[in-house]
């Protein structure tokens, strides 16, 4: 909640947001303990997530059989190492190189799931250059916007 804070030596009133760290920024709401658990928990729910996914378009319907789960703990085991190392090279890149690991990551993770619905592999490889472009695109506009010549994020 935003209020008026008393300026020392007059003046006039700027406006201070509760728990702001700095000047500039959002609030952190969440403790150091959090982020942690969330930087653990969101690979794991994701890659879980894809395993599943990817083993249902596997088997099309048709009975859960071990091979099947099999299939899915190891898609979803390759999915979290995966996207563990994306985001640790993306963060340490400029804008250009995260943009596009990112795409690439999604694209191909897009791809390989369609690719298990029985459609022909060109198609499979066209919808995932497609989701690809597509998410270079957002993700370039907005790390473009949001960071200054020399990739340092902006506040």
């Amino acid at each position: 909640m935003a209020h008026a804070a008393p300026a020392s030596g007059g003046g006039t009133p700027r406006a201070v947001t509760a728990g702001a760290t700095g000047t500039t920024g959002l609030p952190d709401v969440f403790s150091e303990r959090t982020h942690r658990i969330a930087s653990v928990a969101t690979p794991v729910t994701l890659g879980l997530i894809y395993g599943y996914w990817a083993a249902a378009n596997e088997r099309s319907g048709g009975e859960i059989t071990g091979w099947n789960l099999l299939f899915g703990f190891v898609t979803a085991a390759a999915f979290m190492v995966l996207y563990v190392a994306v985001r640790w090279v993306a963060s340490r890149a400029i804008r250009e190189v995260h943009a596009v690991l990112w795409a690439s990551f999604t694209g191909g993770t897009f791809g390989f799931l369609y690719s298990l619905t029985d459609k022909s592999i060109v198609r499979s490889v066209v919808m995932g250059l497609v989701v690809g472009a597509v998410c270079f695109a957002v993700l370039f506009y907005r790390y473009y916007t949001h960071e200054d010549a020399q990739g340092r994020r902006i506040g």
